[in-house]
């Protein structure tokens, strides 16, 4: 499968972000999302990993009950049921990859 990020259309999640589902198949989902400076993203936790890949811009993640700053080429894992939480510093793009894939983003 290829994807072309420019003939993706942009979903919008909440007034500052939005997500493009990206290259999928099997067990595996990409997903690029964009977060506006002094979006949030509550303390959540889904039964799928997710690494999340930090393209540009600075966010604070909270995980394991505690908080660290990333900005680009830097990622992070949520294993499933782990809860984390997002806040982002600056205009940010982040792709997470999933597995199994999130049903709930198609």
């Amino acid at each position: 499968m290829i994807v072309k990020n420019a003939e993706v259309p942009s979903k919008a999640l909440f007034a500052g972000a939005s997500r493009k589902v990206l290259a999928r198949g099997g067990g595996l989902m990409a997903v690029e999302a964009r977060f506006a400076k002094g979006s949030v993203v509550d303390e959540h936790a889904h039964p799928h990993e997710q690494v999340s890949y930090v393209v540009s811009g600075r966010l604070v993640v909270t995980l394991g009950g505690r908080d660290e700053t990333l900005g680009p080429g830097d990622s992070f894992y949520a294993g499933p049921g782990v809860p984390h939480a997002v806040r982002f510093l600056e205009d940010t793009v982040v792709t997470d990859t999933f597995t199994p894939q999130r049903e709930d983003f198609l």
